[in-house]
């Protein structure tokens, strides 16, 4: 079951929580936010609607049990005059309690499973990204793009150097100084962001080097965990050039709350000149040893070549 078939099959039944919370989820997650965040990836509309769907069951449901507890108490209280009735059993009543909720539980399993098999679809990706948890820090590596490998890109991201320094005891730093424009960023931003293109479907393949992580970008819709020995694996397609942020989301050890992700979407011009620039750096450290070899055989045969002319003089 894909978004659009969730979003045709339930917009009736979820017109209610849209109404009344989808203006508050449009925006980016905020204080007293009542709803999830809508996301920016194509999947993430899909928690977002199955979400508001069961809510709106729910307070359907709510209304009807605790409006028919609020009639049953104050209508037909003994201080009325109510006499109870005697009966104790009514089988077409409680064939209708029972097949009701057994049919949302169903329906709503339904839409679930579909939206959960379609974020592990990983086919027809066109570029793949390797994320490993370490404690307490991400890495970063470039598989491919766009059907062509990417060799010797990759990188650790940590905790950014303003954050690392301001959480420390008696630092004296003000966390709320700690600032990226007028975003406040205390232990939500990193020195190296993973940079990703606009509109590529991206597959992500998740695993830990010690401890269990999990990998959380709100934006993205989902969340995976980095377990040893282990790929997982999902995708995401973002929509809009930006900056996202996430948080692993496992108890990974004493520095938990200091292992922040920061995704920076680009337009695919700037990401294939990014790209360029990053190879370009990588190759170039592997170059430098063997340009010095090179350099370093003639010098060798001129100190070599006055101690052969002794030996033949010596002759």
């Amino acid at each position: 079951m894909t978004s659009g078939g969730i979003r045709r099959s339930f917009t009736a039944a979820a017109s209610l929580a849209l109404a009344s919370f989808g203006s508050v989820a449009l925006a980016a997650p905020g204080p007293w936010q009542l709803n999830m965040e809508r996301g920016d990836s194509t999947w993430s509309q899909v928690p977002y609607h199955l979400n508001n769907i069961s809510l709106g069951v729910c307070t359907v449901i709510g209304v009807l049990v605790f409006g028919a507890m609020f009639v049953a108490m104050f209508r037909f209280r003994k201080s009325r005059g109510a006499v109870a009735e005697k009966w104790s059993h009514n089988t077409m009543v409680e064939v209708v309690w029972t097949t009701i909720p057994v049919v949302i539980l169903v329906v709503l399993a339904w839409l679930a499973t579909g939206g959960l098999t379609s974020w592990a679809d990983t086919t027809g990706s066109q570029m793949t990204v390797k994320v490993t948890g370490y404690q307490w820090k991400w890495r970063y590596d470039y598989v491919e793009y766009m059907g062509k490998p990417i060799n010797k890109l990759g990188f650790m991201s940590k905790l950014d150097d303003q954050s690392n320094q301001t959480r420390e005891l008696g630092s004296g730093m003000d966390p709320y100084a700690v600032k990226v424009g007028d975003e406040s960023t205390y232990l939500l931003n990193v020195d190296k962001p993973l940079v990703v293109p606009v509109d590529t479907k991206i597959r992500f393949v998740i695993t830990s080097g010690d401890v269990i992580h999990s990998w959380w970008v709100p934006a993205t819709g989902w969340k995976i965990d980095a377990i040893p020995g282990i790929i997982n694996a999902a995708w995401a397609n973002f929509k809009t050039p930006g900056t996202y942020r996430g948080q692993c989301a496992e108890l990974c050890g004493q520095d938990h709350g200091f292992m922040p992700i920061v995704v920076e979407v680009k337009s695919k011009a700037d990401f294939a000149t990014w790209l360029a620039g990053q190879e370009a750096k990588s190759a170039a450290p592997a170059a430098a040893p063997a340009a010095a070899s090179s350099a370093a055989t003639p010098q060798q045969t001129t100190q070599i070549a006055p101690a052969s002319a002794v030996v033949a003089k010596q002759g």
